[in-house]
């Protein structure tokens, strides 16, 4: 198969906020379910496990309108909760049977409050993380959240899940992490052939198919690309961060490319790369998961660092790793979490001359021009310098 197909079907399921994908796959046997998750991890294995289909939940985009939604929120809060209600309001979440929130920040904690007064008929959970990395205190913490979510989900389905059900669904996610891993690695090393515009879809279409198709599918796309000859420019190298949750718009990703500049890592989609290698088949799952949360996973400004040292680490390496020129801190207006460590990421950045640029973003910006131009310029700036 081309490329070109498998990029019309991501974009169209992208596009699809009646999550038609969703609704077919729960028709297509009785008594099927789907819980929706908004951005960020959460343990997709236990709703795996219990034959549900975990769907990502990342807004309206700005493919709709926010107006019910507006009058929940204040304006002075990233848009993501207002289209996210605006959804569940008009009826296109009607195909989910329960949403979790985990834990990214109180304004994603606030909205599974409302979500519980909302939809009572529907399964709530706000997903808690541990901020303490000791096994035997956080991780103990986290194996009692997530067997509270296991007994639930066991009792929405009507048997509790096993511990080789769960073992099974970790098995599908380490081969779903692994090639996303290298649908990453390919772009880092050939962005020109993998451009981010369209990895980002890729990646988006496993938030409403089950996770073996969706490795198919990104399989497909790597061997698709690799087929074609595409042209290759002088491109600034650059890593992309601050946007984990609220997503920014598709013509964003493509503006910065069309800026000149070729995004070699990023933040989008947190949810399917929160864990950063395979987690054991063996052994104690839950406690396996825990161990993968607390010692192998993201650092992002949705978790807590506990050494102020580790703080920047994992942009660094990023940068190095991927061999990236330069950063762009795209977050969205209001994320307290992304705008509160930006200053102390770019403290890390300038100590270690790496160059960078920020400016913020709504899921629903319309007017890319002046985004653009600042990107076009920050690509500029770098060639420049390192020719000089």
């Amino acid at each position: 198969m081309s490329v070109a197909p498998i990029v019309a079907r991501c974009e169209a399921l992208f596009e699809d906020l009646q999550f038609g994908a969703v609704r077919e796959w729960k028709a297509a046997a009785p008594g099927r379910k789907a819980i929706g998750y908004m951005p960020v991890y959460v343990p997709h294995e236990i709703i795996h496990a219990a034959g549900m289909l975990p769907v990502g939940i990342f807004g309206g985009g700005d493919q709709i309108e926010v107006i019910q939604g507006d009058a929940y929120y204040q304006s002075y809060i990233c848009r993501i909760p207002r289209s996210t209600l605006e959804l569940g309001l008009t009826g296109r979440l009607d195909c989910l049977d329960g949403m979790l929130f985990p834990s990214i920040c109180d304004v994603i904690r606030n909205l599974s409050g409302m979500w519980q007064i909302m939809f009572k008929d529907k399964y709530v959970r706000y997903v808690d993380v541990p901020q303490n990395y000791d096994d035997a205190i956080g991780g103990e913490f986290y194996v009692h959240e997530m067997q509270a979510l296991r007994d639930d989900l066991g009792n929405l389905r009507g048997t509790p899940i096993s511990d080789d059900e769960l073992r099974a669904s970790i098995a599908v996610y380490n081969a779903n992490r692994k090639a996303i891993r290298e649908l990453y690695a390919y772009r880092a090393q050939k962005p020109w052939q993998a451009p981010t515009s369209e990895v980002y879809l890729v990646l988006r279409a496993g938030c409403v198919l089950p996770p073996e198709e969706h490795t198919v599918l990104v399989t497909d796309y790597l061997r698709a690309v690799e087929t074609e000859k595409r042209a290759r420019r002088d491109n600034a190298r650059v890593v992309m961060t601050g946007s984990f949750c609220e997503q920014p718009p598709l013509s964003l990703i493509k503006s910065i490319e069309m800026s000149g500049c070729y995004v070699v890592d990023d933040e989008f989609m947190l949810a399917t790369r929160w864990l950063m290698d395979e987690v054991p088949v063996t052994g104690n799952p839950l406690e396996e998961l825990s161990k993968a949360f607390l010692h192998r996973s993201v650092q992002s400004s949705s978790k807590y660092d506990e050494r102020k040292e580790d703080k920047g680490k994992h942009l660094l390496h990023q940068v190095k790793s991927r061999g990236a020129e330069g950063v762009i801190f795209a977050a969205p207006s209001f994320c307290d979490p992304a705008l509160l460590e930006r200053p102390m990421l770019q403290e890390i950045l300038a100590k270690h001359k790496v160059p960078y640029t920020a400016f913020k973003y709504a899921e629903n910006t319309g007017q890319m021009a002046p985004i653009r131009e600042q990107a076009g310029t920050f690509a500029d700036s770098i060639k420049l310098w390192s020719a000089a």
